[in-house]
């Protein structure tokens, strides 16, 4: 079992910055893929970004040039440094991490953090 935990959620103002973490603990595997994920209200949760890690990312066009995503192996925690905040970007943020073990996907979720970005 993997426990995800974010933090740094909050309000921030329009052109405003915030930084997301997400630690991960428990029976973690090496090779896998952690992400950020947001649901605003009223719509379907999406992909904001990714990262590997081996450091490969996929990052959103919505966020892209606004938001970096990155991740200390070694603490198994990630980061989503946001910049130039927007009021659009006001959602819940959840960090997820999946991997493949014994050719069987494990998906994992943390409880979110809420992004409030006000105009």
């Amino acid at each position: 079992q993997v426990h995800l935990v974010e933090s740094g959620g909050g309000l921030a103002q329009t052109g405003g910055s915030l930084r997301l973490s997400c630690a991960a603990s428990g029976g973690i595997v090496s090779n896998n893929v952690m992400g950020w994920y947001r649901q605003a209200p009223g719509k379907q949760r999406e992909l904001v970004a990714t990262i590997s890690s081996g450091g490969s990312t996929n990052v959103a066009d919505s966020v892209k040039g606004r938001f970096t995503i990155s991740r200390d192996n070694a603490k198994n925690t990630m980061f989503l440094q946001m910049n130039s905040l927007k009021p659009e970007d006001t959602a819940v943020y959840y960090c997820n991490m999946y991997f493949w073990r014994a050719n069987r996907q494990y998906n994992y979720w943390g409880q979110g953090t809420q992004v409030t970005v006000s105009s």
